[in-house]
């Protein structure tokens, strides 16, 4: 199963914590860690999708770790820091930070500028720079043409309406990968706040997504259900 993943290096534990609490409410997976040396030694061993940095660590700071992060990776950086200063803002973006957030925060603002980071590198991604854009997408017999709009399963064109046909590109961009109702949500309708009702309209969508390219939509092959998460487009390829 694949997650969203979010590297925290705050050394104030009760901020680290309450970041933490909020982004994995969100279905982030988040790791905290609360020095520079052991950021460092964490972005060794595995990749992560953001990191929000605190400027004033102990033994390797903020910047520093920033700039070793831009060395080898472009994931989004967010520097959550008490020095407001025009200054440090400016060398904080200047050495590649995405975006910058003085403390004392909102955890609501923090939380949507998180979100828009990573809807920007997340759409990106796929293709990386240099990549020839992909307009065909294809899945187990499931083909989405991006130029012309249509959908077909086993060579059967499928009417689907705008949204339906952004959820299933959302998801064919990604196979397997999971993505939460909220994360579905904000990306399909560009809100950065979704409720329990707005969750019910991506389920609500999902249902009738189904019954047009499932052959079973009790049973689903292509849209799958992760209880307790969110959606993917999963399954096992056929050969």
């Amino acid at each position: 199963m694949s997650s969203i993943s979010i590297l925290v290096v705050e050394d104030d534990l009760e901020i680290s914590q309450l970041v933490a609490s909020a982004l994995e409410k969100e279905g982030y997976e988040v790791d905290m860690v609360h020095n520079g040396e052991e950021a460092c030694r964490r972005f060794l061993d595995r990749h992560y999708d953001l990191a929000i940095l605190d400027i004033m660590l102990p033994g390797v700071d903020g910047l520093e770790l920033l700039r070793r992060i831009r060395e080898t990776d472009k994931i989004p950086v967010l520097i959550l820091s008490a020095k407001d200063q025009e200054v440090d803002k400016i060398v904080g973006l200047g050495l590649g930070a995405d975006d910058y957030l003085t403390k004392p925060f909102l955890l609501g603002e923090l939380l949507a500028r998180v979100k828009a980071q990573l809807r920007r590198y997340l759409y990106f991604r796929p293709g990386h720079s240099d990549a020839a854009p992909v307009s065909i997408l294809t899945y187990n017999g499931l083909k989405l043409n991006l130029c012309t709009m249509e959908v077909s399963v086993n060579d059967r064109l499928v009417a689907l309406t705008s949204k339906e046909f952004a959820i299933l590109k959302l998801l064919m961009s990604s196979p397997k990968r999971v993505f939460t109702k909220t994360q579905i949500f904000e990306q399909i309708w560009d809100d950065p706040y979704a409720s329990e009702t707005d969750e019910n309209t991506v389920m609500v969508h999902i249902r009738r997504l189904r019954t047009k390219i499932e052959p079973d939509p009790s049973q689903p092959e292509y849209v799958q259900t992760v209880w307790g998460i969110g959606y993917r487009l999963g399954g096992k390829e056929r050969q």
